[in-house]
């Protein structure tokens, strides 16, 4: 898996793109085990790209560290890579354990 850190203006860029969506968001997730040309049993994951003005401000938003918010979008682009989704509620409560659990074992855990 690659991570990318980065700025609003480029993420922004890959959101547009990729998703057709405008303005910058928090993390972008590319599995390279999808479509017609990968292979699922690839070693290689894909990328996560994390706009760190956006981490930046929302962990002030959210009251706690820079730490933790990248932690937490680090570990979020990754559960995407590797099928998790919060499409459905039920999804949603899943991958938000999963992240909390992930953040916790590794010092990052919620104040």
């Amino acid at each position: 898996m690659s991570v990318l850190l980065t700025d609003n203006a480029t993420i922004a860029a890959l959101n547009a793109e990729w998703r057709g969506r405008e303005g910058p968001t928090d993390v972008l997730s590319f599995s390279q085990r999808e479509g017609e040309q990968a292979d699922p049993s690839d070693p290689v994951l894909g990328d996560v790209v994390i706009s760190i003005e956006r981490a930046l401000a929302q962990a002030e938003e959210y009251g706690h560290g820079p730490e933790r918010e990248v932690g937490f979008l680090a570990v979020h682009g990754l559960l995407h890579l590797l099928g998790y989704d919060h499409e459905e509620p039920a999804d949603e409560a899943l991958m938000m354990g999963t992240t909390e659990r992930i953040l916790s074992a590794v010092g990052l855990e919620r104040v």
